[in-house]
Order: C-alpha cells, then structure tokens, then sequence
C-alpha cells in the first residue's frame, strides 16, 4: 500500500463533485480543467443511475494534466470485482498515477433497485476487496499502482479500510467524525472527508439552501443517519431537511474565512485531505464558489 505517496499526490484540498455526470461532456471536461488550474489537488465524483464512474473518470483524466481523479464512490454492485481492478490499472497506467479508485456499498435502495441483497454489505466489501486482490489482469501495470480507499462511516468499515486499503474517504461527516476516523485508522492510512460548502452569510438563507440541496437528500438514506446517532443527533434532527444544528454540522456555510476555519478542524482532527463538495443554488456546477475559495485553500 501507499499511503504516505497518495496523501502527498492528491494535497490537502480537493474537490467533490457530484453533478460532472449530468452535464454535457464538454461542460464537466471545462470544470475539471478549471478545478485543476485553480490548485485543487484531487476531483472526487459520485456514481449515480445518471452516470457511470469508471467513463467519467477516463473523460476527466483525458480533460486534465496534473490533478488526481478519484471516484467518490464507485458502488460495488455496478461492476463485477475483476472489472473494478482492471478499470483501475488501466486508468492509473494511462494516466501517470492520477486514478484513485473510491470503493463503496452504497445505500439499500439504490442495491435492492439493482435487484441485489443489500443485508450484509461489510461482507460484501470484504469478498469484493478479496476477489479484486485475485483477479488476473494481464494488461500493462500501474507504477505506482492505482490508489484504493473505501467510503467508511462505521467502526468496522473503517477497520476494513484501514486493514486492505490505502485509507478512507468519509461522505456527510463532520470534524468529530474525522478525528474518531483517524482513532481507528491509526496514523498511516489515508482520511480524505467530504465537507459541503456554501458561500452565503445570511442564516436563514444558508440553511434554506442547505437544507434544499443537500442535507434533505441523504437524510433519507440509513446509512448517513445511522452514523449521525453516533454522532450524538437523534430523530429530532432528521425532520424537514435537518434540524439548524446538523445543517450547521454538516454544511460549512458563511464567508471565505469561515469555510477555511472548517477545513482547518478537519485538518486538525486528522485528515489528511478535504473535498469541498459547493452546495449550489441553482443546482449548477459551483465553480464559481471554489474559484472564490480557491486563494485561501490551495497552494496555487
């Protein structure tokens, strides 16, 4: 594994994205180059019915010259483990090292809609890393290999990550998560959480749009609130989008100074990465908040 080498290729800031898959080609390939011209070291994207990761990695590699792509997740049960492994090899072998390959169970309803069994997914991760370590690939090897991290909430996916990947990339976390994920990964694997961020000051409408574009969303899905109660939030933070303490937790809203501080308490709690993920309000593609975000954060 290579853990040190990845935290130090992908920096300390990069970006989660989960709209380049439900825009035209031509305007996620201009995004991905602007996020990588902006100094963002790494561009995370999710897998959803609209798109599928292991393409939208090749265009956004093919778009860009120096920043890391990482999915954000890919689902385990879109893509046989053998697919998985070669997918890898080949994208980090023609891309010089810049695949990173994010590895996730997804969520029951999304599983069951794909008519699999979604009952024991630590299980079903287990035997998806044991079959991707024996799957034959005889096409040309990555140097170094391609990057793997799992998209752990839980103890005992974040032991599994810690054991048979290169780290861990958290989705709708806090800084106390980051730093009880880096009690349990130790001090070597990788921590690369996900923070939302919004450019907007006034309160009630930070948290309006919060709360429309994000929090609503995966307030629905039982993997995110049963990691919230661990967490110390309870039913009564579930309702409407999210009660003004978990959207607060959740979402770094405010001025550039406050999102910074954010980063800063991931940083500080032990991840050795963040991907801003923007909260737009028109639902585009937020560029326009990380190019504004872009002087206090990166190194470019």
């Amino acid at each position: 594994m290579q853990h040190e080498s990845l935290a130090a290729r992908i920096g300390r800031v990069g970006v989660w994205h989960g709209g380049l898959g439900g825009v035209p080609a031509a305007a996620a390939r201009r995004a991905a180059a602007e996020i990588e011209e902006l100094g963002y070291g790494a561009l995370w994207f999710g897998e959803t019915p609209a798109s599928e990761s292991v393409s939208l990695a090749g265009l956004l590699l093919a778009a860009t010259e120096r920043i890391t792509v990482a999915t954000g997740i890919a689902n385990i049960w879109v893509r046989d483990a053998s697919a998985a492994h070669a997918a890898a090899q080949t994208l980090a072998e023609a891309y010089d090292g810049r695949f990173v390959l994010g590895l996730g169970a997804s969520h029951a309803p999304l599983v069951d809609a794909r008519g699999h069994n979604y009952t024991k997914p630590l299980a079903a991760m287990r035997a998806y890393l044991d079959a991707m370590d024996e799957a034959p690939y005889d096409g040309p090897a990555a140097d170094p290999a391609p990057g793997r991290v799992l998209a752990a909430l839980g103890p005992k996916m974040l032991e599994l990550a810690r054991d048979r990947t290169d780290g861990a990339h958290p989705y709708f976390v806090t800084p106390e998560h980051t730093a009880r994920a880096r009690e349990i990964l130790g001090t070597g694997p990788l921590l690369a959480p996900e923070q939302a961020v919004l450019l907007e000051s006034d309160p009630t409408t930070a948290r309006a749009l919060a709360r429309e574009h994000h929090t609503r969303l995966y307030l629905q899905l039982p993997n995110y609130t049963g990691n919230l109660r661990r967490l110390g939030f309870g039913d009564e933070d579930f309702l409407g989008g999210g009660s003004d303490r978990l959207v607060d937790a959740i979402v770094a809203w405010g001025d550039v100074d406050t999102i910074r501080r954010r980063i800063a308490e991931h940083h500080e709690a032990g991840a050795d990465h963040v991907a801003l993920q923007p909260v737009a309000a028109d639902r585009g593609l937020g560029v326009d908040q990380l190019r504004e975000l872009a002087p206090a954060l990166t190194e470019s």
